[in-house]
């Protein structure tokens, strides 16, 4: 059996993260997380009251998805985690220690992803907050080699550009 592997899908609130890693996880056969079940209330309450997140927030959130990550390879599982991960120190302190997490970066024009999020019904997450994203958002570099996908087209069609990619 090869070894287990995970990827990271990241990018801001709207581009599809949690989508399309379910649909990646389901044609992989792979376990999947949206990292959000992770955040503590506090957390949660926070967002949903416009405020966006610091760093002193994210980094017990970041550790948890980690060791999320963690079990799934110590059971031998592969996995897919839609997780913001929007700067570098996030991306590095998810992939420290687990070579084989490669990151799929979903990129999209705010203006595209904010009409996405007017029309996102049922999510604690306000739209208020994208220029927040946007603002904090560190694209991968070159040396994380990622896997960089526009979120224009369907969901079906970034899974495919996604698997053909990793494979």
């Amino acid at each position: 059996m090869s070894q287990p592997r995970a990827l990271l899908v990241i990018g801001v609130a709207g581009v599809g993260k949690t989508t399309v890693g379910r649909l990646l996880a389901e044609r992989l056969g792979w376990a999947f997380l949206d990292a959000d079940d992770l955040h503590p209330a506090a957390n949660v309450e926070k967002m949903r009251s416009g405020v966006p997140l610091d760093d002193a927030d994210r980094w017990p959130w970041l550790d948890a998805v980690g060791a999320w990550i963690d079990a799934r390879l110590a059971e031998g599982r592969s996995s897919v985690i839609a997780c913001s991960a929007l700067k570098r120190a996030y991306r590095d302190r998810l992939r420290e220690g687990r070579p084989g997490v490669r990151v799929v970066f979903l990129s999209g024009a705010e203006a595209l992803v904010a009409k996405r999020l007017s029309d996102r019904k049922g999510h604690y997450w306000p739209a208020s907050l994208l220029p927040t994203q946007f603002a904090a958002l560190e694209p991968p570099a070159p040396d994380e080699h990622p896997i960089t996908v526009d979120v224009g087209p369907s969901p079906d069609v970034l899974v495919e550009t996604i698997l053909r990619e990793f494979a």
